[in-house]
């Protein structure tokens, strides 16, 4: 006999499952897999090159344009470091929340959209409704790409609207910043800290490019924003280094220096602006280095590219999501996501999912029991306008 699972057993299921991204997510597709196929349900496996990842899709209803895509990632960020009440990989529900890691960021939503998926093949609906499942989304939107351009490769009928489920407390995001980030690797030239004329600090040029980032923050900050930017928090691209790691002692000019560069870029700007901009500057830097030893400079690589969401005009998602929600606020942010993934290979794409993202990545991290059922309440909607 075939059991059908309710949103929370599915969601409870999916937290059991510790897809830390640095870790495989197999076992929970695997789950996913074998779930869908006990309701007849096919689904298609896309893995990473290594094998040990993998994101799957699945279309349910006929086989013609037009339809529905709900979109979330299976990774989670680590629970390392982080003090627990509860078992991070256990959902627990306490004071009307839904605690465990992932309930809002985003197993919570990934468990209603295939709970929906199989409530679609069930009742029946007369445009498709479909499921993306992906990886690595918490360490650069990795994942979604291949995943998509399987999809479409496939010969899947293409929907017409692509609905990404990130938390925002079902509200309708129409916008999201751009992320841009470089991998930097500052080659200096030692010698002894006394004879620091005749060495290249790879610390200290390091931090000229690190400051660059203040003085590029500083500059956006007092400009006046774009009409499409204005509404984000803060309205303005921003430049950010995280961790910086370099040197071997205190008296010796550093010969290594790495850190990651990532920049978040309004809808006005373009990714190609800030990566001309960050290039000019490593050149500068170089040369100055180059002038003192030969040997020494500044290596970049692609550490990840998110293009931003920008809103679309008349655009099906987000038509078809304000009459389900009833919202018609204007909202955008400036986080990151598979949207503009999406919307970069021709879906309609807008962001809604139950949940606050104040809570992801938080130790102790909930759902509230409201946010969760409005996301299911969210799906019978849905269910009823593919019908």
């Amino acid at each position: 006999m075939t059991t059908t699972l309710d949103p929370k057993t599915l969601m409870t299921r999916l937290i059991g499952f510790p897809t830390v991204s640095r870790d495989s997510n197999l076992d929970l597709i695997d789950f996913v897999e074998s779930y869908l196929a006990e309701h007849d349900i096919s689904s298609t496996r896309v893995p990473d090159p290594t094998g040990q990842k993998s994101a799957l899709y699945a279309h349910v209803g006929p086989q013609i344009a037009g339809g529905v895509v709900l979109s979330g990632h299976t990774d989670v960020v680590p629970v390392d470091g982080q003090a627990w009440d509860t078992d991070p990989f256990e959902v627990v529900e306490q004071d009307g929340k839904y605690f465990g890691r992932g309930t809002c960021d985003m197993k919570g939503f990934d468990a209603l959209s295939i709970w929906a998926l199989v409530e679609a093949k069930k009742r029946g609906v007369a445009r498709p409704l479909q499921l993306a499942l992906s990886y690595d989304e918490e360490i650069g939107c990795t994942g979604a790409p291949p995943m998509i351009d399987a999809m479409v490769a496939s010969g899947m009928p293409k929907a017409s609207t692509a609905i990404i489920g990130e938390p925002s407390m079902m509200k309708v995001v129409t916008g999201h910043k751009g992320g841009l980030g470089f991998s930097v690797h500052v080659r200096g030239f030692e010698v002894h800290s006394s004879l620091i004329h005749q060495g290249v600090s790879a610390v200290m040029f390091g931090a000229k490019l690190i400051d660059w980032c203040n003085q590029v923050n500083a500059e956006n900050a007092i400009a006046a924003p774009q009409e499409i930017d204005a509404g984000f928090v803060p309205p303005y691209t921003t430049a950010h280094v995280g961790m910086v790691s370099g040197g071997t002692a205190h008296n010796i000019t550093a010969k290594d220096c790495e850190f990651v560069l990532t920049f978040r870029i309004v809808p006005g700007e373009s990714i190609a602006q800030w990566t001309a901009g960050f290039e000019e500057k490593v050149a500068e830097l170089s040369a100055q280095m180059q002038a003192i030893h030969p040997d020494t400079g500044i290596d970049v690589s692609p550490a990840f590219l998110v293009p931003g969401l920008k809103p679309e005009t008349a655009g099906s998602a987000e038509e078809l999501v304000r009459q389900l929600t009833g919202d018609n606020g204007i909202n955008v942010v400036s986080y990151g996501t598979e949207a503009g993934q999406f919307q970069e290979r021709g879906y309609s794409s807008v962001i809604c999912g139950p949940g606050d993202i104040a809570q992801a990545h938080q130790p102790n991290e909930f759902i509230t029991v409201e946010q969760f059922n409005a996301g299911q309440a969210f799906m019978e909607r849905l269910l009823d306008s593919l019908q």
